[in-house]
């Protein structure tokens, strides 16, 4: 399996995935800039979490138009399995590889913590090393984590099975107190309809070691290096 990380200026999480998907896979991802134009054959590209040009405008909406996004947009359309973790997800929403928005958190506040998280589908090639209904502890660290689509888009991914991960509580059960960020139907993550891009909020780069407090993450990883492989 061939990984690549692309990389933007004001990425924090660009060495964290790099760590993760080398322990599972057993060698080192690329690491790409963002200024690339053109990518080399790969099975699976990560747009990682941080501050990319320091949130300015909104979260995301600059990298959007980083020119290495041009291609991995054309990539996911060919296919090629994509990873979009926290400024990720919104950079992915930014550029139309996932539907909806993040906006600002319910409470207005940075939110850092470990969460629950309850596998709403675990047939895809990023989760299949999950349970149906697996409740997981991943850590979140946002300020615009706050999940929104229309209704239409909202019932279209109830539809088609998108919706990877809702916050939820240690028993599994969904709940206002267990949402820290108020998302719409207690969203942390969805797929594409094809199910090769998954943009979530919470960092399973932050939960892939036991050395790290948490090991739930690893998973992910794991089961992309299986199903690429």
């Amino acid at each position: 399996m061939k990984a690549a990380v692309i990389v933007f200026p004001g990425s924090n999480c660009d060495r964290d995935i790099e760590v993760a998907l080398r322990q599972s896979l057993g060698r080192e991802p690329q690491m790409i800039w963002h200024r690339e134009t053109a990518l080399p054959a790969l099975d699976l590209i990560v747009v990682p979490g941080g501050f990319s040009y320091g949130d300015y405008l909104r979260a995301g909406a600059m990298a959007a138009h980083s020119p290495v996004m041009r291609e991995v947009v054309k990539r996911a359309a060919d296919g090629v399995a994509v990873l979009a973790v926290c400024n990720g997800f919104q950079i992915a929403t930014e550029c139309g590889l996932l539907p909806g928005v993040l906006l600002r958190n319910a409470s207005l506040k940075f939110v850092c913590r470990d969460v629950h998280l309850r596998v709403e589908n675990p047939y895809t090639p990023f989760t299949q090393q999950y349970d149906d209904g697996e409740v997981v502890t991943i850590p979140i660290a946002h300020h615009d984590g706050n999940y929104f689509a229309d209704a239409a888009t909202h019932q279209s991914l109830l539809d088609h099975d998108q919706i990877a991960f809702r916050y939820c509580n240690r028993a599994g059960a969904l709940s206002a107190d267990a949402n820290p960020n108020g998302s719409l139907d207690h969203i942390a993550g969805i797929f594409n309809r094809d199910k090769n891009v998954l943009g979530l909020m919470p960092h399973p780069e932050r939960a892939a070691d036991p050395a790290l407090g948490g090991n739930d993450g690893r998973a992910l990883f794991d089961s992309l290096v299986a199903a690429l492989s």
